[in-house]
């Protein structure tokens, strides 16, 4: 763990993070001119954005139920009362909301996949990503081995390995997530996870309040 910052894995070595997803702006580039896009989420609240966004929606998505209660701590839920009154497109999935704008179905994505925009965008998608000047709502993915495996030492390795710097370094590669492994890169163009503004993860919150977050915005989406 010795290149894993703290609070990225349990001190007492239940857990450790494997991979970091960020949820943040994305949008069209043959809609949206570099100049033009919105810098940070109250700059969706333009009345220019209405009928033009997409959002996940939080009952779906693990990384949308975080995307969402980060914001809402960061702004309020007030911030939803007036994004509801922009009639934003609503999607399940975290991996919808990038296809959307990169159909150009919607010029703006108001959460969602960070990877998959740049994943799209190397391959010639007309989209590209806004990290948020409020910061970017993140969602981390731990993983642990249960006692009661059927083969821990098995499992003890492949733990190992997985979040070697090698292992790490993959999923950077080839998935075009993050890694807080120390060690590994980021290819040219991506900008790396320690120079992006990051909103607070608070998992027991989230589980706490899971149910109220559903129906606050619910109620508020009319969905």
């Amino acid at each position: 763990m010795k290149h894993y910052p703290k609070g990225y894995y349990d001190p007492e070595g239940f857990q450790i993070v494997t991979r970091v997803l960020v949820s943040p702006i994305g949008y069209n580039t043959n809609m949206v001119k570099k100049e033009d896009a919105p810098k940070s989420f109250a700059d969706l609240l333009d009345p220019k954005w209405a009928g033009k966004m997409v959002k996940a929606h939080p009952s779906y998505s693990g990384t949308i139920m975080n995307s969402t209660y980060q914001t809402a701590q960061v702004l309020g839920w007030e911030y939803f009362e007036k994004l509801a009154k922009q009639r934003v497109m609503q999607v399940q999935s975290a991996t919808d909301t990038p296809k959307k704008i990169a159909l150009g179905e919607r010029a703006i994505m108001v959460d969602g996949a960070g990877y998959l925009i740049i994943q799209y965008k190397e391959k010639g998608d007309p989209v590209d990503i806004v990290y948020p000047e409020e910061g970017t709502p993140i969602a981390t993915s731990p993983s642990v081995l249960f006692k009661s495996a059927p083969s821990p030492n098995a499992g003890r390795l492949f733990q190992n390995w997985m979040h070697s710097r090698e292992a790490q370094q993959i999923i950077v590669d080839f998935a075009r997530q993050y890694s807080s492994h120390g060690q590994t890169v980021e290819k040219p163009g991506v900008r790396p996870l320690a120079d992006i503004k990051l909103m607070k993860e608070d998992g027991a919150a989230i589980e706490k309040n899971a149910e109220d977050i559903k129906k606050r915005y619910s109620a508020l989406f009319k969905v």
